[in-house]
C-alpha cells in the first residue's frame, strides 16, 4: 500500500512531482490540464522527459489524472455528453504519453434525463472513450457522493456500468472514502470497514478497485454531499482509516489524500505512514 495526495501542476505537469516529494508522498494525482475548463498544453517529448524525470527524482512510483470537473456522460445537453467523451479519451492518451497509472473520473448527474436513461448513456460514453484504446493508462470509475441524481453512488450503479461496458474488464473502480460514507456505506469502525469491502467485493470484486481517495466527512453518516475533511478531524475518525490500512485484501491499493488545503496535507500524510508503521 502506497501513500500520495492530489498535488498542484501549476506551471507544468513535471511540477506535480516535484510538489509530491515536498510531502513526501509515494505516489500522486493531478490534473493534467485546467480543471473548470480550456484546452491542455501540448506533452512535447521534452515535457514528457522532465516529468518522468521528475518522478523518478522525487521517488514517486505511480501518478495517476484525474478527470476535469465538468465531465458529465448522462448530460442532456449533446454538447456537454460529446465533450466529456472527447476530453476522457484525451486524458487517457496524455497519461499514456506521460506513463501515467490511471485516469479517475465522476460519471456525472443525470438530472435532465432520469436515472434509466442516464445508465445507458454512460455505459455508452465508456464504449465511446474505449473505443480502439491502445494505450497503458488505465480508466477508472469513481463513486461519487449520491447527491441529487449523481451516477455512481452505490455499488450495484458502479457494477452496472461495468458489466454493461463493452471493454467494461478492462475498466477498473476508484474508491472515495468521504464519498463512500455519503452515500451510506459506513467505515467509522474495524467492523464496518471489513463489512463495507466484503460488499463491494461481492458486488464489484476487489480485483476491480484500483486505488482510492482517503478523506475524512465534514458530513453525517448518508448526508449525500462531497464534503472532505482531515484525517481524524470528521464524521469517520481515524479508526477507521486505521483498519483500512491495515486490511489483509486492501494491501494493493495507493491511497490518495484529497483533504482540504486549510490545513497541512503533512500531518494526513504523517497518520496514514504512522498506521503503516511507516514501512
Amino acid at each position: 500500500m502506497k501513500f500520495g495526495a492530489h498535488v498542484s501542476a501549476a506551471g507544468g505537469v513535471w511540477n506535480a512531482p516535484i510538489n509530491a516529494g515536498k510531502l513526501q508522498c509515494e505516489v500522486l494525482q493531478m490534473f493534467s490540464r485546467p480543471p473548470q475548463g480550456g484546452e491542455p498544453s501540448v506533452l512535447t517529448d521534452e515535457i514528457v522527459k522532465q516529468f518522468q524525470d521528475a518522478m523518478h527524482k522525487n521517488n514517486i512510483e505511480r501518478a495517476y489524472i484525474h478527470g476535469v470537473y465538468y465531465v458529465n456522460l448522462a448530460s442532456g445537453q449533446k454538447r456537454i455528453s460529446n465533450n466529456s467523451i472527447r476530453v476522457l479519451r484525451d486524458e487517457l492518451e496524455r497519461g499514456s504519453k506521460l506513463g501515467c497509472h490511471a485516469v479517475m473520473f465522476h460519471p456525472g448527474s443525470a438530472k435532465d434525463v432520469g436515472e434509466e436513461k442516464g445508465v445507458k448513456m454512460v455505459i455508452d460514453g465508456l464504449n465511446r472513450i474505449m473505443d480502439s484504446y491502445t494505450g497503458s493508462c488505465k480508466l477508472l470509475l469513481e463513486i461519487s457522493a449520491g447527491a441529487g441524481m449523481i451516477m455512481g453512488d452505490t455499488f450495484e450503479e458502479i457494477a452496472l456500468f461495468l458489466d454493461g461496458a463493452e471493454r467494461g474488464k478492462e475498466i477498473g473502480v476508484c474508491f472515495d472514502t468521504q464519498h463512500a460514507f455519503a452515500s451510506g456505506y459506513d467505515l467509522r469502525t474495524k467492523d464496518d470497514v471489513d463489512a463495507t469491502f466484503k460488499q463491494f467485493d461481492k458486488i464489484i470484486g476487489l480485483k476491480k478497485l484500483v486505488a482510492s481517495h482517503c478523506n475524512d466527512s465534514k458530513i453525517e453518516f448518508n448526508g449525500h454531499k462531497d464534503r472532505h475533511e482531515h484525517l481524524g478531524q470528521g464524521k469517520i475518525g481515524l479508526g477507521g482509516f486505521k483498519a483500512i490500512v491495515a486490511h489483509p485484501k486492501l494491501q494493493h491499493l495507493d491511497l490518495i489524500l484529497e483533504t482540504p488545503w486549510d490545513g497541512p496535507i503533512e500531518k494526513d500524510m504523517g497518520i496514514l505512514k504512522k498506521f503503516r508503521g511507516n514501512l
